[in-house]
């Protein structure tokens, strides 16, 4: 591990079933924990196509029936300023995947406006997350994140100001390569959590899952290396395809 790198959990799967399955498990495991304790779960979801196998199983027997789901409250990182109908809007895939299929009150479920300009729609949303909180910290129970070829996470990319950004908030982001703006949470935000869950699949992930784990702290180049929780729990769940290389490596 790279000296900047902060103790994470690493946990490789034989296959992404087995990591979704596993996923799925941590999810019930913090949600019941979080209830116990503070009388909710506050879960942030990922977007992207490597959650959506992992929101169906949570849809599905015997997983639903072990949330609670009306204590159960639903954020996202990060969100594509598209249409909520778009099939690219995570909201949108998570909706139709899980939410639509559970018995969670409409009310518990907060989504990033996408309908609003984008500046807009970040203050708006990180007035939601205040007003959410109230005065207490804004620290999530859990929150999912991805691992892009790139480097990315939420909608952290390479080279954008919004890395550098210290406060715990929600920012818009025009992603060059998409041509297009996004909404995610910053990494101080992001940090606050008591758990967060990498999940990350498939050979073409490798390469970038060990830089992001060995190379020197370059977190321009590297956005997920900003992902260091400040008191709270880091796992990278990975399937075997994603962690060869680290595991050639000794972890």
């Amino acid at each position: 591990m790279n000296k900047h790198s902060v103790f994470y959990h690493l946990e490789v799967l034989p296959t992404i079933n087995d990591l979704n399955i596993a996923a799925a498990e941590f999810i019930i495991a913090t949600a019941k924990k979080a209830i116990a304790k503070r009388g909710r779960f506050v879960i942030s979801f990922s977007g992207g196509q490597t959650p959506l196998e992992l929101y169906s199983i949570l849809s599905q027997s015997p997983f639903r029936e072990q949330i609670e789901w009306e204590r159960t409250f639903i954020f996202w990182g990060d969100e594509r300023c598209v249409p909520l109908e778009d099939k690219r809007n995570n909201a949108h895939q998570a909706k139709i995947t899980l939410l639509n299929e559970v018995n969670i009150p409409p009310s518990n479920i907060h989504i990033i406006p996408v309908n609003l300009p984008p500046s807009e729609a970040a203050k708006k949303y990180e007035k939601e997350i205040n007003d959410f909180f109230g005065v207490g910290p804004r620290q999530f129970d859990l929150i999912l994140l991805g691992l892009g070829e790139n480097g990315h996470t939420a909608s952290l990319f390479p080279g954008t100001k919004i890395l550098n950004e210290q406060a715990e908030g929600v920012r818009e982001v025009y992603v060059e390569e998409e041509k297009n703006f996004r909404i995610t949470m910053t990494a101080p935000l992001i940090n606050q959590s008591h758990h967060i869950l990498f999940l990350v699949t498939g050979k073409n992930k490798a390469e970038i899952l060990e830089n992001i784990m060995w190379a020197p702290y370059q977190p321009q180049k590297y956005p997920a290396q900003l992902i260091k929780p400040l008191e709270g729990d880091l796992r990278w769940f990975a399937d075997s395809a994603a962690a060869t290389p680290v595991l050639l490596r000794g972890l």
